[in-house]
């Protein structure tokens, strides 16, 4: 898995406005160099399939595909920089980067033992893509990626995880989704936590606080109402989760309250990783003791 481990280091690094800032210059400069990204990572994607022996042109053609169509949507005929609110444009290049992803597309092409290596590295690739595309080329404001500027943010986490706690682990328990609490049988929680941030909360946060109750804010205002649609989205997009028969309505209800409090979480912190750290915070509290 050392090509994961790769794409989770850039993605840490853009995180540093010394590692942002020559690429923005660059990509000022020379727009064109955009359409080397998706050839570059649907290039990693296929070279990742090679390595674990389940390489295939169908999935070459695939993997080009699916990189090649945010960028096209987001980058093509238009100018490098985002406007003063989004458009269209943004909230379709979102879909293409997630609904693939989200439907397993390609599964069919991927010998079954290999399918979730090859999708740990397809995760990454999208979410390397979706921040050279929104982050580094149009430089899409209010995505707040980078690293937190004011201690208000641990507060925020704080607070947002007591919050949590309060309010999930009875209603877990009551529509049986949890169990009663146990003591841990991980070996080594440090590791599990690090993987459920890398793996789970950095880029979900990404994807729906950064990108898509981003750009409903910008679209329909900050308010509650906004922040309760983008969780919803995330609530619905764990309906074919497991543990539980499908659709998993039980995580939904779940991820759809925790949802709300990442939104608001992000809304008041100077940087998408208050919200990540809560959804670590509660996600390491499920695997850990229920």
């Amino acid at each position: 898995m050392w090509i994961a481990a790769l794409e989770l280091l850039a993605i840490l690094a853009l995180l540093f406005d010394g590692v942002r800032r020559p690429v923005q210059r660059v990509l000022e400069a020379h727009p064109h160099l955009i359409w080397l990204v998706p050839a570059g990572l649907a290039a990693v994607l296929c070279a990742a399939a090679a390595d674990f022996g389940t390489f295939s042109l169908s999935l070459a053609a695939l993997a080009m595909a699916y990189t090649f169509a945010p960028a096209l949507c987001l980058c093509a005929g238009r100018a490098r920089t985002a406007g003063p609110q989004a458009g269209w444009r943004e909230i379709v290049a979102m879909l293409l980067l997630w609904g693939p992803l989200e439907a397993g597309a390609g599964e069919s092409l991927i010998a079954r033992p290999m399918q979730g290596r090859v999708h740990a590295v397809a995760y990454g690739v999208a979410i390397l893509l979706a921040l050279v595309l929104f982050l580094l080329y149009r430089e899409f404001p209010g995505m707040k990626y980078g690293l937190p500027k004011r201690a208000s943010d641990l507060r925020n986490v704080v607070a947002g995880f007591a919050v949590l706690l309060a309010a999930l682990i009875p209603l877990g328990l009551v529509l049986h989704f949890l169990d009663m609490p146990h003591a841990s049988r991980v070996s080594s929680p440090l590791i599990r936590i690090a993987l459920i941030f890398a793996g789970t909360a950095l880029p979900e946060e990404i994807l729906f606080r950064a990108l898509i109750q981003n750009w409903l804010m910008q679209r329909f205002g900050s308010g509650n109402w906004t922040i309760l649609a983008s969780a919803l989205i995330f609530g619905c997009a764990h309906l074919d989760n497991a543990p539980g028969p499908l659709p998993n309505w039980r995580y939904a209800i779940l991820a759809a309250i925790a949802g709300f409090v990442f939104g608001k979480v992000f809304q008041k912190s100077s940087s998408v990783m208050a919200s990540a750290l809560v959804h670590t915070a509660v996600n390491a509290t499920k695997h850990l003791w229920f």
